[in-house]
């Protein structure tokens, strides 16, 4: 854990740095997703994700959340210039659930050649194992890690003598209360309440529907394997192997398989082989929807606040996380992705049982005591969640039901072109 009573590591507590993926459908005028080859086949920064229509833009390390969004903001205005010149013109869809599906050809797998072949035959594998409906759900993954500055400072004051097995211990923990905290991010950030009617019934359109949750992809409907993950989170090569069990039975086909909100990741390639022999690099927190408000796709706000839970978590003793938990975990996870989170309880990791709402407010009161000590000025952010859980209209999913309802794909089509220029 973080020492902040070291003055040092206390200085530096909020040092770290952001890297940002997002990901989005291009679509055509009429709401139908394109059909064209990915515009931006030679570019680290604008790539393709499960099918060839659905653009990922993944940003350089920043030390700050708005100098990352700031980044994404230059990235998505050339993706809208590309589009604009395109002979057939195209728009990025700013949901993350999609718009028009008129049958799974729609929704063509990613196309990859030469040494990387591979990944279109595993694009293939998770479209016949989960279906590619599904596939089309986006969202922005944050990626973060504690600046170096940090995490030597409170190395050197725990007189630790093997600097990366003290990085990926502090990560692991971090992993560990980000697996039963995370569900916080969740409803702060759930943004994707309606459908169209052709994600659930073949050829009928333009009918919203509305399943009871606040992120489709974050719930039931979601992004989740066929079973609750038990991770280990002893060392980092009992963490790889815990997932590795799960490539050995059968249960994935490779460790990206595992769809869980958290992930522990080193620099360069990812894989457990360079986790286990690089160790960790950063955390990556992939339970974000499209915030269609913004012109980014995510708020500033939520990408500190994010920070400021993972430093509040880092610095707090580690506790017990049974199987039992783990299992809860994913529980709650799903729990948080609900429209009315007064009407939904979880079991929070103190054991008690209580409705989403007032567990949120419950964990925010103890950051801003934390913070308070440590006399950062970060209220502004925290009083920004905090209200979301007082009055449920200042939640995303409540406003875009408001104002996207009644015509949700319609009504998105007049603002992506008013947003991209036309």
């Amino acid at each position: 854990m973080l020492h902040i009573t070291n003055d040092d590591v206390k200085r530096r507590v909020l040092s770290g740095n952001f890297g940002l993926e997002k990901e989005s459908l291009r679509i055509l005028k009429d709401g139908t997703l394109s059909h064209s080859r990915h515009p931006f086949p030679d570019d680290e920064h604008i790539v393709k994700d499960f099918c060839e229509n659905q653009t990922e833009i993944n940003t350089s390390v920043h030390t700050s959340a708005q100098e990352a969004i700031k980044e994404l903001e230059f990235h998505n205005g050339r993706i809208y210039e590309r589009l604009e010149n395109l002979p057939e013109r195209e728009y990025l869809w700013p949901f993350s659930n999609p718009p028009y599906i008129e049958n799974e050809s729609d929704i063509p797998v990613a196309i990859f050649g030469g040494v990387k072949v591979s990944k279109t035959a595993y694009r293939e594998y998770l479209s016949a194992k989960y279906g590619r409906y599904k596939m089309t759900f986006s969202g922005i993954h944050v990626n973060y890690s504690f600046s170096e500055e940090l995490l030597e400072a409170d190395f050197k004051y725990q007189n630790e003598t093997d600097y990366q097995e003290y990085k990926n211990r502090l990560y692991l923990e971090l992993a560990q209360k980000m697996a039963a905290y995370g569900w916080l991010l969740v409803a702060v950030t759930a943004a994707s309440p309606l459908l169209d009617s052709s994600f659930v019934e073949k050829g009928i359109y333009d009918q919203d529907v509305f399943t009871g949750m606040a992120s489709v992809r974050c719930g039931e409907m979601g992004y989740w394997n066929e079973f609750a993950p038990i991770l280990d989170y002893h060392t980092i090569s009992a963490y790889a192997d815990s997932i590795r069990k799960y490539v050995d039975m059968g249960l994935l086909k490779a460790a990206s398989e595992l769809y869980y909100p958290i992930r522990l990741k080193p620099a360069g390639e990812n894989n457990l082989e360079s986790l286990c022999r690089d160790g960790v690099n950063h955390i990556e927190l992939r339970m974000f929807d499209l915030n269609p408000l913004v012109s980014a796709g995510v708020e500033e706000k939520d990408i500190i606040f994010a920070q400021l839970l993972m430093v509040w978590l880092a610095a707090t003793p580690v506790q017990p996380f049974s199987e039992k938990d783990q299992i809860q975990a994913v529980q709650n996870f799903k729990n948080a992705a609900r429209y009315d989170l007064k009407t939904v309880n979880i079991l929070t990791p103190d054991g008690e049982i209580d409705s989403v709402a007032h567990a949120a407010l419950k964990v925010i009161e103890m950051m801003r005591a934390f913070y308070d000590e440590l006399s950062l000025d970060v209220d502004e952010i925290l009083q920004f969640e905090y209200e979301k859980f007082t009055d449920a209209d200042n939640r995303y999913a409540w406003k875009i039901r408001k104002q996207f309802g009644d015509g949700y794909v319609k009504k998105g089509l007049d603002l992506v072109k008013e947003r991209q220029g036309e």
